[in-house]
């Protein structure tokens, strides 16, 4: 997989993301909406939220980071949701979530846009430049700033919470006899 002219920073991020990717590929094959949708009890997030707000993160991160727009503009009509058009989902009440009632395949695809974006972002970092890009500040809204590697790692961490919680979810569902 790799050559000595890989840089292992971008390897390790490149390896990463597709683990992420990989991840929501697995929770949305055969993903029915009555799973997608289904919640522990009326406070609890569905996958479908999960993974919308898993990709919406990682969209709008990455593609800060990256200085590119976004993907969300080409998929926000067809999720049809009932919020502001640049929603991410930080903050939303169970009633709020519980609207993202969208299908597997939509947010299988949403996701592949997304990672696809963010690979190409990967694909800028080299073993010359690599660590330059690395150590750029991309928010100085906190203290530290905010450098584009720790934006990355951030929305890796993100990404991994919410995917077990879909896959916990998933279990209690499967648990509970939801199809």
């Amino acid at each position: 997989m790799s050559d000595t002219t890989t840089d292992p920073v971008r390897e390790l991020l490149t390896d990463s993301f597709g683990r992420v990717h990989d991840l929501v590929g697995g929770l949305t094959h055969r993903l029915s909406p009555e799973l997608a949708t289904w919640r522990a009890d009326d406070q609890a997030n569905s996958i479908a939220w999960l993974l919308w707000h898993l990709t919406r993160i990682q969209d709008d991160h990455v593609a800060g980071v990256a200085g590119e727009e976004q993907v969300w503009p080409r998929w926000r009509d067809r999720f049809d949701l009932p919020f502001g058009p640049w929603e991410l989902g930080y903050g939303q009440s169970p009633d709020e979530a519980a609207q993202v009632a969208v299908a597997g395949d939509l947010l299988a695809g949403y996701h592949a846009e997304v990672h696809a974006a963010t690979m190409r972002y990967l694909g800028r970092i080299d073993a010359g430049a690599g660590s330059a890009e690395l150590a750029r500040v991309v928010d100085d809204a906190w203290d530290p700033p905010v450098t584009a590697s720790i934006r990355l790692v951030s929305v890796l961490g993100d990404t991994l919470q919410h995917l077990g919680q879909a896959a916990y979810v998933k279990g209690l569902a499967n648990r509970a006899g939801v199809a």
